[in-house]
């Protein structure tokens, strides 16, 4: 099949680039266009390379046009915050915004800006903390629970003792290890940029990883279940201390867990 003259691929498909296509916008659970306010608007990428650089790539570019320079390239999987929108040429281009600390900030220079046509726009409440769901009277009506066994590299979860889902995991290899313990998730972001090295790990090395989705913080030291969209090494040890999981099985989590929900971490 000869691709259309806005798709551009290499010998190499590590390197082959995508850029038009018709957009699928996608609205969480029963949200319609019209009952988003209060939410922030975020994109997931659905239809680019995958872990390996396998494929067609889309590509970030400094402005809103096919005429900016490219500033990166995006996996399948990420999920960024959306700033502001833009209709160039009959194409819709999104602003990307990182509203959070980034531990090497010079790594992001100028603007982001992502065509509509590979990504499917979500709405959601943003970060939420255990004081903000105190304060706002949303502690959860039902009792809700997650397990992970290091030894299986399996998560579970669970409603009212009746399981949710049963998932293969990745926690952290035998020098970083996901803690074991009892916690609860305190924290979550639809959205994180990580970037290492981290000075407090026994391993340090070069990571700069953005758009990190579903994210469940559950313990002050970062220890975080969140999707994870650089590997598909599901089943045995490969993370820094967190549990990974594949994107989609991360989103149903999320959307699915409660500031508040027990988290067990055993062997």
């Amino acid at each position: 099949m000869v691709p259309a003259p806005e798709v551009v691929q290499s010998l190499n498909t590590s390197t082959a680039t995508i850029e038009t296509k018709q957009p699928a916008v996608t609205i969480n659970d029963t949200m319609t266009e019209t009952n988003v306010a209060g939410l922030d608007q975020y994109l997931m990428v659905t239809d680019s390379y995958g872990p390996h650089y396998e494929g067609e790539c889309l590509r970030v570019r400094s402005g809103p046009g096919l005429n900016f320079p490219v500033v990166t390239t995006l996996r399948t999987g990420i999920v960024l915050k959306v700033a502001g929108s833009e209709v160039v040429d009959g194409q819709k281009w999104y602003q990307i915004t990182f509203d959070e600390r980034l531990r090497y900030p010079e790594r992001v220079s100028g603007d982001w800006y992502v065509a509509a046509d590979f990504v499917e726009v979500l709405y959601d409440e943003g970060v939420l903390t255990e004081a903000a769901s105190v304060a706002s009277g949303t502690a959860p009506l039902v009792k809700k629970a997650i397990t992970v066994d290091r030894s299986e590299q399996k998560l579970y979860a669970y409603q009212d003792d009746e399981l949710f889902m049963g998932e293969s995991i990745s926690t952290g290899i035998e020098l970083t290890p996901t803690p074991r313990g009892m916690f609860t998730i305190f924290r979550k972001t639809p959205t994180r940029y990580m970037q290492g090295p981290l000075p407090y790990l026994a391993i340090s090395k070069y990571y700069d990883l953005p758009g990190v989705p579903w994210n469940l913080y559950f313990t002050e030291q970062g220890a975080v279940i969140h999707g994870a969209y650089w590997h598909d090494s599901f089943g045995q040890a490969y993370s820094s201390g967190c549990v990974n999981l594949e994107p989609l099985v991360a989103q149903k989590l999320y959307q699915w867990a409660d500031i508040g929900t027990a988290v067990t971490v055993r062997d």
